[in-house]
This record gives structure tokens, sequence and C-alpha cells, in this order.
């Protein structure tokens, strides 16, 4: 089993202008051997098997970079060509793009190879080329755990991170799940949730609670002299874009720590999460009217959250259809109400006497959908 850790790291400027020049070293060998099997292909009609050895003669800069991270990326186009023309192939895998230098994540991956990668003394990691990197270790792996890779990526606020990819044996999970102890999560774009006892998720909405400090860096920065497009950016430029993205960065961990907390909450909590599998791409689209609230929700990544959590305690996550009529069914009756689908309607009125909110409904249902399929599948 596979398990990354991702760790907080303060590399030294020389170590800083090491990562830079992998980052772009990375970008260069990916671009080169795209470009070239595109050529090959009109000549040939074949795509050629290449590796980033071949240009090293050319550029000697990439002998100075890690040459691990070079041969991941050479995977990696490997696959997006495999993801391209394989037969069961989703719509979203084209054809690879040429990796842009403002816009590419700013990222490479290194392999262990007879401890090239380690953590140090509970204080460093070790990488390759760079040696040891200070790092906050805030989890330590445990001892029987070992290390297959590393990750350094750069965020647009420019802080720096290692993830580090852990395999280790799977132990016997012992737990016996208690089935009844189960509880039913029906989505709402102003709370997150709703459960089956009326609770929601949460108050915050992150982004709209800094949309003012946000707009008025951006307002700033559009107001900078050197911010049109073509333009050669100043370094009073550079300063306030790194204010915008600090922003942006802090609503983006202020959401991913809260939904942390509440998904560690529920898997602690309950055996059974019965939960609706929602496109959430197409549930924030204009159509719907409340994309914004949709997107600063963060429930898809609550989902998964969720998901390997219960599933890391040996307790079940279960996914209803998103076309079950949860909303249209009276929980106590079985009743169905298609005037429901107004989701301007918030409580329904059954005529066997039922008055609840709609959404606290739907969670019932759900949960009660979910228990059954539960019990089909055990």
């Amino acid at each position: 089993m596979n398990k990354a850790i991702k760790y907080r790291v303060y590399p030294t400027t020389k170590q800083c202008v090491l990562f830079a020049k992998t980052f772009g070293c990375c970008r260069k060998v990916y671009n080169l051997m795209l470009s070239d099997k595109i050529e090959e292909y009109k000549a040939t009609g074949k795509f050629p098997a290449l590796t980033p050895a071949k240009y090293k003669k050319d550029y000697p800069y990439l002998k100075e970079v890690d040459s691990l991270a070079l041969a991941n990326k050479q995977i990696d186009l490997q696959e997006a060509f495999r993801n391209c023309f394989s037969k069961s192939r989703k719509k979203k895998n084209g054809f690879p793009q040429f990796k842009s230098a403002k816009r590419s994540r700013k990222s490479y991956t290194t392999n262990n190879q007879k401890g090239t990668v380690a953590i140090i003394d509970n204080r460093y990691i070790k990488l390759p080329k760079a040696g040891k990197v200070k790092a906050v270790i805030h989890r330590i792996p445990n001892d029987n755990w070992t290390i297959k890779s590393a990750t350094v990526s750069q965020e647009s606020d420019g802080k720096y991170y290692v993830s580090v990819l852990f395999e280790f044996d799977e132990a016997e999970n012992t737990y016996i799940a208690d089935k009844t102890n189960a509880i039913g999560l029906d989505y709402a774009s102003d709370g997150l949730y709703v459960d089956n006892n009326g609770n929601v998720g949460t108050n915050h909405k992150y982004y709209r609670e800094s949309h003012d400090k946000l707009a008025k860096a951006q307002r700033k920065l559009s107001h900078i002299q050197s911010s049109r497009k073509g333009e050669e950016k100043s370094n009073n430029y550079w300063k306030q874009l790194r204010k915008v993205n600090k922003i942006h960065r802090h609503i983006a961990n202020q959401r991913l720590d809260n939904l942390h907390k509440i998904s560690t909450e529920i898997a602690n909590q309950y055996d059974v999460v019965c939960v609706e599998s929602l496109n959430m791409c197409s549930m924030s689209n204009k159509g719907f009217g409340n994309g914004k609230a949709t997107l600063d929700n963060g429930y898809g990544m609550f989902l998964k959250m969720l998901d390997y959590k219960l599933a890391d305690r040996g307790k079940y996550f279960v996914k209803v259809d998103k076309w079950f009529p949860s909303s249209q069914i009276c929980h106590k009756c079985g009743s169905q109400h298609p005037e429901m689908k107004d989701l301007k309607i918030r409580v329904m009125d059954c005529d066997c006497g039922l008055h609840i909110d709609r959404d606290q409904n739907a969670a019932i249902n759900i949960r009660n959908e979910g228990l059954r399929l539960l019990s089909e599948v055990a």
C-alpha cells in the first residue's frame, strides 16, 4: 500500500536556484521529446522512443539537475500518449500539449535509490543534488514504511513543499463496522451538506469572506503600469502578484483545513456514510445560478477525503446514484412529490402529516437507500 505525506520545506537560496533549474529543465525535456515525436510521426508515421539522455549533449545545463527528475518526465509523456490513444480513454485525455513556462505547475518527482531520498533527524529531507533541505516533519512515518519517491513543488505564493511517497504492507483491519451506525449526507450549496439529523456541515464561505481583500489586491495589480499584456513586468508587478497569490493560497488552505476537520470527525463517529454521486462540474455552471457557492464549498474534495479516511478505518462509504429522487420521496410513507423538483420549495408537506426540511428529508432517504445497497453487496 502507498501513502504520501506532504511536508513544508524551507530551502536555502542555493537550493531554491537548483529547484528552479530543475523545474525548467523538466519542462524543456518534456517539450523537446514531444516536439521530436511529432516531427518523427510526420516523417515516418510512427512515434519514436526517446530518452532525456539524447538532449544532454546539445543542452549541457540538463546535466546540472537530477537525472531521475528528467526520466520521470519521459514516463509522464509516455503515460500521456497512452491515455490519448487508449480505447477506454476519457474525453479530457486529448493529445499531449506543450508545457508553458508561465502556466505549467512548478514541480518534479525523483525516486529513492539506496537512500538518496530520506528523512534525517526529523528536521531535514534529503534530496538528490539538493542535499539536506530543512523541513517541518509534522508526521513521522512508521519504521516499516519505505520511501519510494519525493515530489518537490512550489506553490503560486512562493512556498515550497515536498510530498514523500511511502510504501508499506497494509495491516489486517480487525475493526467490525456497525452497519446501524450510519449517516446520510445531502449536498447543500449553503452549508456544504445537511445530514439526516438536520445538522449543517459548515457556515464558512472562505472565498466570500476574503473577497473584498482579494478584489482590492487585484485592483491594485491591474493599475500597475506594466500589467498590460505584452509589456515587460516590473518588480512592483511581481511583488503585487505574489500578494494576490498569497490571498488565494490562504483561502485554499482555510477550506482544506476545514474539510479535513469535518471529514475526520464524521469518519471517527460513524461506520457507514451514505452520499449522492453528484457531478460537481455540472452543478457549478451558470444554469444553476450558484456556481461560486458550489466551488467555494469544495464538496467533491470533501467526498474524496471521506472515501479514503473511512477505508483506512475499515468502514463503509456508499454512493447513491445521482438520479435517485431523494428530495421527492417522503421518507415516512414513501409517496413521491414531483413538485419538489422546484428548488425554491424548501419544506416538504406530505399528506401523511410529515412537515420537514427538504434537505433533511433527502439525507434520510440517502441513508436508507445507502443501507439497502450495502445489504445487497454484503
